[in-house]
């Protein structure tokens, strides 16, 4: 009896969580039958296609004039957003979980915004702004003239926005800024501010407290955030779309150029644009698991809030 006893207290209880065999392995094979529907199957069908006509037809459909004036603006536009959303970023970062100010809960949400907007909606706003009806089309129309003291006469003038360059990247802008500054908040507010206090305490200043103390702590969830970003850019269509125009060879973006391709039934080379796209993901995706798994530590406390 006292042996029985004795057995029973020793025995570690079962955990709530665990789950009959049968149970772990259905789950597993309907998460695995999920991702081979909705994600491997798709991807392989697009570079199937792609090569049905042959390597001679994907060459052809992916140095076609128009496609490399899409691959150029869509490079383009990505080596300027980033650099943008990263400079923004890593400033707002750094104000809300470095100072506390007036208005910081309006600026976290804000930096939400994108999240809650349709990229359509976020294109019709940028036409509705600097569109030919828009209420800052004076100013690219006519421009501002202004007579100040010292300058003499002025004459400002905003370049056309709507169906050129400057629109495009507007709108990536709007679309992409949330992803580098919600990687970095979360870690930066878990790390605090006493390094930067310490090393400001000991004579530095406070540019060589960012580049010795902060951005090494936060470099790697940056570099994960700039893929996001990137990647995001680089396929974004929804609010291109509106503020483009659609102009062949001069506005069309890479899955601009892919959906006017499938519009005019050109299957073949719509599918070899894009190819290109779904490249640059396998791409990112790559480099983002080789960060997890190198660096999975300070991108799980990211994660954790």
């Amino acid at each position: 009896m006292l042996e029985r006893r004795h057995g029973r207290s020793s025995a570690r209880p079962a955990s709530p969580t665990t789950e009959p065999r049968w149970v772990q392995v259905l789950l597993i094979l309907a998460a695995l039958g999920f991702l081979l529907a909705f994600l491997l199957l798709p991807l392989v069908l697009v570079f199937a296609e792609a090569l049905r006509g042959g390597l001679e037809a994907f060459a052809r459909a992916v140095t076609d004039p128009d496609a490399l004036a899409a691959i150029r603006l869509t490079l383009l536009v990505t080596a300027i957003v980033v650099p943008l959303n990263l400079v923004f970023g890593v400033a707002a970062a750094w104000a809300v979980t470095k100072h506390e100010f007036p208005g910081k809960r309006w600026l976290v949400t804000l930096i939400d915004l994108p999240f809650a907007v349709s990229p359509v909606v976020a294109g019709l706003i940028f036409v509705l702004i600097f569109g030919a009806q828009g209420w800052a089309y004076p100013l690219i129309e006519e421009g501002w003239h202004a007579s100040l003291p010292l300058l003499g006469e002025v004459h400002l003038q905003l370049p056309k926005i709507i169906f050129a360059l400057p629109g495009i990247v507007l709108a990536t802008v709007f679309v992409t800024f949330p992803f580098i500054a919600r990687e970095l908040m979360p870690l930066m507010e878990q790390q605090g501010a006493d390094e930067e206090l310490a090393a400001l305490s000991l004579g530095a200043s406070g540019w060589q407290a960012f580049w010795r103390v902060t951005l090494p702590n936060i470099r790697w969830a940056l570099l994960y955030g700039v893929l996001l970003c990137g990647a995001r850019a680089m396929g974004e269509f929804g609010a291109v779309s509106v503020v483009s125009g659609h102009i062949r060879g001069r506005t069309n973006t890479l899955p601009l150029h892919v959906e006017i391709l499938y519009n005019e039934y050109a299957y073949s080379a719509a599918f070899a644009a894009a190819s290109l796209l779904a490249l640059s993901a396998l791409v990112t995706l790559v480099l983002k698991t080789w960060l997890e798994w190198r660096h999975g530590e300070s991108l799980a406390a990211n994660h954790r809030h």
